[in-house]
Order: C-alpha cells, then sequence, then structure tokens
C-alpha cells in the first residue's frame, strides 16, 4: 500500500493551497481517510478525516471553517483545500489511510491509522 501525497508550498498568509494524495495498493473507495501535521518540535496532531463514502466529517477546531476535506473515490484520492492559511498552519502535512473499512463514522488518533504517505511541506509566510 502507498499513499502518494502532493501540493505542498510556500505561501503567504491569507492564501490557498490544496493537497492530494493518491493510494494505491488497497480498495480505497472503502476506507476513511485523514491529515494530520506536524510542526518543529510539536507532537504530531490531527487535521481532518473523512471516512469511506464522504458522510462523515471531522475537523480540529484550529482548522475548521478554513479546511476542507474531499474525496473522490474513482480518482483514489483525498484533498485538503486549505483557505486563509495562517503562519501557524506551517508544517509538514501526512495523509493517512484507517485501519477499519466501511466505517460511519472518523476518527482523530493517529493509531487508528495503518498506512501512512510522505511529508508533504506547507509554509505559511506571515
Amino acid at each position: 500500500v502507498q499513499l502518494q501525497a502532493s501540493g505542498g508550498g510556500l505561501v503567504q498568509a491569507g492564501g490557498s493551497l490544496r493537497l492530494s494524495c493518491v493510494t494505491s495498493g488497497r480498495t480505497f473507495s472503502i476506507y476513511g481517510m485523514g491529515w494530520f501535521r506536524q510542526a518543529p518540535r510539536e507532537e504530531r496532531e490531527f487535521v481532518a478525516a473523512i471516512n469511506y463514502n464522504g458522510k462523515a466529517i471531522s475537523y480540529a477546531d484550529s482548522v475548521k471553517g478554513r479546511f476542507t476535506i474531499s474525496r473522490d473515490n474513482a480518482k483514489n484520492t483525498v484533498y485538503l483545500q486549505m483557505n486563509s492559511l495562517k503562519p501557524e498552519d506551517t508544517a509538514v502535512y501526512y495523509c493517512a489511510s484507517d485501519r477499519g473499512s466501511y466505517n460511519n463514522y472518523v476518527r482523530s488518533g493517529p493509531l487508528n491509522y495503518d498506512y501512512w504517505g510522505q511529508e508533504t511541506q506547507v509554509t505559511v509566510s506571515s
């Protein structure tokens, strides 16, 4: 199983970025997906998650109203649209695939995810 994340970069505060994560080697459409981030000297933290059919979604309080998670099961891809970016959003971002299938809920704990993509750096300048 491989998760390939892309879309990070350098942006000014108030700008936008869209992260993408393509999954291969697993039936993408039956697993929930999550995005996490880790800033320097900080613990990895939950950002957003979406269940297998897109009907359950959750966000960290720090990104509510600014970030949107979505998925395209036909393309095996999960997205994270990030708007109104702030310097405190600067971190490496990771996508991850939930251990469970056909869940009608989402989970925020990283131990609930068994496959992880490589990091993609997001840097927001002030």
